[in-house]
């Protein structure tokens, strides 16, 4: 085991929505050039970077993760919507975006929360949702973006990836998963 992995923690995307979002990069790539294309089956909704981190750190984080996911029902989201980071200048991300139900803010408070307590950085940004589906690698002009509906995302788990750089984009190895649950059917009124 490395002294240091790099991790993040991510919604997990079903299969119908990757399959869907594989459709729509097979579009777009003739018109966007010069970009890395993310694989469909690798695309998530990442709440919280940790960038390299000890394991036993990483070991610490699953509780919490696992009792914030307990406290999130699972929910659908809508797949739509084209953008670009930053918002101005030369492109460096294409996105996609997802409209997470607002219970899924709580969620991210709570794992930012519990990667504090487990001694990574604060996240001085705030909570974005959005798919990345390419990434720049020289500075291009934007190019214009067509609308995109795909539909709902079903978000059912929380993961804790693993994420290993490689020429040919990041291989993600979930290291552990929690199931989104939610509260008692009772409790909610």
């Amino acid at each position: 085991m490395p002294a240091r992995l790099r991790a993040f923690v991510a919604l997990e995307l079903d299969p119908g929505v990757q399959s869907r979002i594989g459709d729509l990069i097979a579009q777009l790539q003739p018109s966007i050039d010069g970009v890395r294309w993310v694989a469909p089956k690798s695309l998530h909704v990442t709440v919280r970077f940790l960038g390299y981190a000890p394991p036993a750190a990483l070991v610490q984080l699953q509780g919490p993760l696992a009792e914030a996911a307990a406290r999130c029902p699972p929910a659908d989201a809508p797949v739509r919507g084209l953008g670009i980071f930053p918002e101005r200048g030369s492109p460096r991300v294409l996105w996609l975006g997802i409209a997470v139900p607002p219970a899924f803010a709580g969620l991210q408070a709570e794992c930012e929360r519990a990667a504090v307590a487990a001694g990574f950085p604060p996240e001085p940004r705030a909570f974005r949702p959005h798919l990345t589906l390419a990434r720049w690698s020289r500075h291009d002009r934007r190019p214009p973006l067509p609308p995109a509906e795909l539909g709902v995302a079903r978000l059912e788990r929380l993961v804790l990836f693993r994420s290993e750089p490689r020429r040919t984009g990041s291989l993600y190895t979930p290291l552990a998963a929690f199931p989104l649950v939610g509260p008692p059917p009772d409790a909610v009124r």
